[in-house]
């Protein structure tokens, strides 16, 4: 499989796949169907993931006349296979681009819609069972963690105590955590506690108030997710400590690059997980329909630091996240 590695935002890579394969609107051969299946939104990240490939939609179907797209969207794994399934016997589709509610559920659904002859794209949660796909992209959790970690240790210059709060128990979190700890490996940044904040606000809000209450001194905070974040936030500000720490989260969510945008201190970067990415998987989807040239193997996004100067071509101000 061929891998592309880009560090670079779903939205830039976009632009730079139009420039790449050449987004010309040219004609279909014939007129192709494509279905997309994601979560609904329930939480903040899948907030982004349904704009960004309804505005997707918009845009492709705009640009190529005999290309169709339908959205569906489910609320858990069981609903999400029956989508499947009505995708491929009642819209009789040419393409599907799912992104799984869950890995082991999804497999064999999924598996089924490639026997059925259609051209299929996963995207972030890979599934259980490799070589169904024929493209699969994604976020990079290690690099997630590893530009966390790297930005910490360069500004604290490789001392200091801090404090992290991981995501839900996962393998996603594992990679996180594990390029986050590479990268101040050998420094004397010394971690404090490490507990999970299973991506939540509120569950956020009390890790770093159990944190303030047991360390006098905390220097930085790796947050690992912006909806962790928004809770760490609160939890300093109540404590009137935020003279004293500084905070790192991850994702993209626009509350917390539009702090970045203004300055923060407090919060004054942000690591890239682009709910964006369904747009590149869909883009990349249409281009098996209309490139002279295979669209074939794993597209992995990067995790670019979001800083003050940057910070507005990651913002999206009517995204929900």
């Amino acid at each position: 499989m061929r891998t592309i590695k880009t560090a670079v935002a779903a939205c830039v890579a976009t632009a730079a796949l139009t420039t790449t394969i050449g987004f010309s609107g040219a004609a279909v051969a014939q007129e192709v169907t494509i279905g997309v299946s994601i979560p609904a939104a329930t939480h903040g990240w899948t907030g982004g993931v349904n704009y960004h490939a309804e505005e997707a939609k918009k845009r492709l179907e705009a640009l190529y006349p005999d290309i169709e797209i339908t959205i569906s969207t489910a609320g858990t794994a069981g609903e999400q296979a029956n989508d499947l399934e009505d995708l491929v016997s009642l819209r009789n589709i040419d393409a599907l681009v799912v992104l799984p509610f869950e890995s082991g559920p999804l497999t064999d659904p999924v598996r089924r819609v490639k026997e059925s002859g259609v051209f299929v794209t996963v995207v972030d949660r890979g599934l259980t069972e490799e070589g169904i796909e024929d493209l699969y992209v994604a976020g990079n959790n290690h690099e997630l963690g590893r530009v966390s970690g790297e930005y910490i240790r360069e500004r604290l210059d490789g001392e200091g105590d801090i404090v992290v709060l991981r995501g839900i128990p996962t393998v996603i979190d594992d990679e996180r955590v594990q390029g986050f700890q590479e990268a101040i490996e050998g420094s004397e940044v010394n971690i404090l506690d490490m507990q999970h904040a299973n991506w939540n606000r509120d569950d956020g809000f009390e890790v770093m108030q159990d944190y303030l209450s047991r360390f006098d001194n905390i220097d930085a905070v790796w947050a690992q997710d912006d909806d962790i974040a928004l809770g760490v936030i609160e939890a300093v500000r109540q404590a009137d400590r935020e003279d004293e720490l500084f905070i790192v989260g991850g994702a993209g969510m626009k509350d917390i690059i539009k702090r970045v945008m203004d300055g923060d201190e407090l919060v004054p970067v942000d690591v890239l997980y682009p709910p964006g990415m369904i747009a590149t998987a869909m883009d990349l989807t249409v281009q098996h329909f209309v490139s002279n040239g295979p669209v074939v193997g794993e597209y992995i996004l990067g995790s670019p630091l979001i800083t003050q100067e940057n910070a507005e071509q990651y913002y999206f101000p009517d995204s929900p996240f």
